[in-house]
């Protein structure tokens, strides 16, 4: 039974990433939110190669800004915040129904801006090698979606 969950890409760069995680929403009943610029074009054969033929069938909701996007959702609506650098743990948190989990680019991250903004809801996945920087983002928000599902139970 799916969850009210919502994966938020702020600003993705890399179609394949996207592709990727459009996927895993609808293997999970997630809403995908993409907050533009977009560093491709949704229609980019690379975003669809990578969510294959379930792209069409992706629940997607795409914003013009993050301002536009905090405007667009319910102000009591949970939400969780990603970033390398955080000091707290993403296993510290307990997840809601009706959570949206933000992430930022490949590239940049969360800006610092947002991370002071909400700096209580701030969360890293532990890495336990120095020489990596960071996961993948569609390893990321795997890992994120399915510690989510399993707390919230079937």
């Amino acid at each position: 039974m799916p969850h009210d969950l919502n994966i938020v890409l702020v600003e993705p760069k890399i179609p394949v990433n996207t592709g990727a995680i459009g996927r895993l929403c609808l293997a999970t009943g997630s809403t995908l939110h993409l907050i533009e610029p977009l560093g491709f074009e949704i229609n980019d054969a690379k975003v669809k190669r990578a969510g294959l033929d379930y792209w069409k069938h992706v629940q997607v909701v795409i914003h013009k800004n993050l301002k536009d996007f905090f405007e667009s959702i319910p102000k009591e609506a949970p939400r969780v915040f990603f970033s390398t650098k955080a000091e707290t743990i993403f296993y510290d948190h307990q997840f809601k129904e009706g959570s949206y989990l933000i992430f930022g680019s490949e590239t940049e991250g969360l800006s610092e801006e947002v991370r002071k903004a909400h700096a209580g809801a701030v969360y890293r996945i532990p890495q336990y090698d120095d020489r990596v920087r960071s996961l993948n983002l569609a390893n990321a928000a795997s890992i994120v979606v399915y510690e989510a599902i399993r707390q919230l139970g079937p």
